[in-house]
């Protein structure tokens, strides 16, 4: 049996979140593709050169599985959901009994779904 390559696996990806998108509709869809898959690639690329260069072409293939205005609205959630995360963080006690981020983690995970937004929302997409 060849051995799969890590690409395969967003490939195989996008095409579960068309089942999941047809079977359950375009939110939970979202949530797994771009919500989860998504966040955890571009959490991996931002250490790992062969993820990174992979990234765009990834993004390409979710932007032929769902509409720009979908991506849109989701993204705008996603940034909603992230302030708030940050706010609930900012007010956790070092004591509390839960993993904190630190500020450098924040940053890093605020300027990742910047950099996502504008590849999944721009009218271009640089894939040559």
């Amino acid at each position: 049996m060849p051995e799969r390559k890590f690409q395969d696996v967003w490939k195989d990806q996008c095409q579960a979140a068309r089942g999941v998108r047809q079977r359950h509709g375009v939110v939970p869809a979202l949530d797994y593709l771009i919500g989860e898959k998504l966040m955890d690639y571009a959490e991996m690329a931002a250490t790992r050169p062969e993820f990174a260069r992979e990234l765009p072409s990834f993004v390409a293939e979710i932007r032929k599985v769902f509409g720009a205005e979908e991506i849109r609205v989701y993204v705008e959630h996603l940034e909603r959901m992230h302030v708030l995360e940050n706010e609930a963080l900012s007010a956790e006690s070092p004591g509390d009994d839960v993993y904190i981020e630190s500020p450098q983690e924040r940053a890093a995970a605020t300027e990742r779904l910047r950099r996502l937004t504008e590849l999944l929302t721009s009218t271009v997409l640089g894939t040559a």
